[in-house]
Parts: structure tokens; C-alpha cells; sequence
């Protein structure tokens, strides 16, 4: 396997196994509590956002915590900020696009479209993760090595 590939699967894939679930859990829950489709559509986009960016951000500490462990260095607040800093810039503009307006709409019409709700979401979800990742793996291509490089002060 290209090890670019397996990079990307290994950072992105657990986030994404973990949005489904999210976005599911939330989109339901909230259609079964308001009976409202769009707002099912936004909860299901909310909840999979929070998901995944809790976990990669947390990955993304807890890997800058052991380079900085290695050289009895201390994780910071500053550090806590450039890893957000870091999630920012992978996921700036894909994000803003994706969780304002791609995703809100598919999983409002995909699901109205098809007459099958959950079937609609997944599939509304991995049409829109397509849109998303492209500009999102540039980004980390072209940020990694600067914005996530803890070895050195």
C-alpha cells in the first residue's frame, strides 16, 4: 500500500468510523424529537463535525505530547494552539463549505430523495466527504511537516 494512503487511512479513518456513528446518533435522535427533516439534517452534520474533530484533535495531542516527552519538554497551552491552529488550516475552507452548506443539504435532500432516512444520511455523508477530503488532504499535505513538526523548540 502507498504509504501516503496508509498515512491518510490512519489519521483520518477512526475520526470518520466515529462520524458515522455521530452523525447517525444525531440526526435520528433529533428527527425523532422534532420530526423536522432540516433540522435532523443540521444536528447530523453537527454531531459528526464535533466527532471527528474531538478525536483528530486529541490524536493530534496526544502525538505532540510523546515528541515533546522525548525531549523532556513540556505541553503547553501555546502547543494546545498550534494544534488547533494546525487542524485549522487543514480543514479551514473545506470545513466552512462542507458544514455551512454541502452536507446541511445532501442529508436534507439524499434522504427525501431515496425515502430511506438512514440510508440517506450514509449516503449523503460519503458524498459530501468526498468534496471534503480532496482539499483537506492538500492542506495537511502542505502543512504537516511545519505546522505539526514538535521535534524541534
Amino acid at each position: 500500500m502507498n504509504p501516503r494512503l496508509r498515512e491518510w487511512l490512519r489519521r483520518y479513518l477512526p475520526a470518520e468510523l466515529l462520524s458515522v456513528v455521530a452523525t447517525l446518533a444525531g440526526a435520528w435522535l433529533t428527527l425523532h424529537a422534532t420530526g423536522n427533516d432540516l433540522r435532523a439534517a443540521l444536528a447530523g452534520t453537527w454531531a459528526g463535525n464535533v466527532a471527528y474533530f474531538g478525536l483528530l484533535l486529541g490524536q493530534d495531542a496526544a502525538l505532540a505530547r510523546r515528541q515533546l516527552r522525548a525531549q523532556q519538554r513540556q505541553y503547553t497551552v501555546r502547543t494546545f494552539g498550534r494544534n488547533v491552529r494546525a487542524l485549522a488550516v487543514e480543514f479551514g475552507l473545506a470545513e466552512v463549505a462542507d458544514s455551512f452548506l454541502i452536507r446541511p443539504a445532501l442529508m436534507y435532500y439524499i434522504p427525501r430523495w431515496l425515502g430511506n432516512f438512514a440510508g440517506g444520511i450514509l449516503l449523503a455523508k460519503f458524498v459530501a466527504d468526498i468534496t471534503f477530503y480532496i482539499p483537506a488532504i492538500i492542506s495537511y499535505e502542505l502543512s504537516k511537516h511545519r505546522l505539526r513538526n514538535f521535534d524541534q523548540p
